[in-house]
């Protein structure tokens, strides 16, 4: 199937009265994290399933997707640049990472970024150097940051917390609410796993840590445990 007949099927499903709700959650007014952004208004389990549909479309195509002002053209873009890496070679699985790289600036929401963050950036580059994920929590973007973040859940996952915890000290003092979000939920997948490497890292940090991000550390301990750090 071709790009066009992509976006066709996209603006077939598309429902204006959710397109206002999604326009109101994911912050699109002026001087918001969204700004600007445009939605259909098609639910993620739909577009999922366009996404399947559609996995044969070029590089080429997925970039331009990538490149739509339209959230869910991006959404789907990033959807299948997942299913094309999975079925890829070496030389392939570059191609597909050079590509996410070079849009960082269309990967610009959250939903966004912690879709593909992990599934793509994070996965390439497990048991490689760290050195492009410290350097995105080094950006000035603000989806570069979380980008950085986010990539490092699929280190958890595979029972490796030492990036993580250096960029969550790293970003201790950034100064956006979806930053300390995103470190507070890798801290807590940490802990999840590893409770005294959390605690250790809490024992160091909760009393410099924004207080977002503290709760959201330590949203599953038990609540006198939490008393005690909301203290520091």
């Amino acid at each position: 199937m071709s790009l066009k007949e992509l976006r066709a099927e996209l603006r077939a499903l598309a429902d204006p009265r959710q397109a206002e709700v999604l326009m109101s959650f994911f912050k699109t007014g002026p001087g918001q994290y969204g700004e600007g952004d445009r939605f259909l208004g098609i639910r993620v389990p739909v577009q999922r399933a366009v996404a399947k549909k559609h996995t044969g479309i070029p590089l080429g195509d997925v970039k331009k997707l990538l490149g739509s002002p339209l959230h869910e053209e991006r959404l789907v873009a990033l959807m299948i640049l997942i299913e094309k890496y999975n079925g890829a070679d070496d030389a392939g699985r570059n191609e597909i990472i050079t590509l996410y790289l070079a849009s960082t600036h269309d990967i610009n929401n959250w939903d966004l970024v912690d879709l593909s963050a992990p599934q793509l950036l994070g996965r390439h580059l497990h048991g490689c150097s760290a050195k492009p994920l410290k350097k995105l929590a080094r950006s000035s973007s603000l989806w570069e940051r979380r980008i950085a973040l986010l990539s490092t859940y699929y280190f958890i996952k595979k029972g490796e917390y030492d990036l993580t915890l250096e960029l969550a000290e790293q970003l201790l003092g950034d100064g956006h609410d979806l930053i300390h979000k995103a470190a507070g939920w890798m801290l807590r997948e940490v802990g999840k796993r590893d409770m005294e490497a959390e605690r250790l890292f809490l024992d160091k940090h909760a009393a410099a840590m924004p207080r977002t991000m503290l709760r959201y550390a330590i949203e599953r301990f038990p609540e006198k445990l939490r008393r005690s750090y909301m203290k520091k």
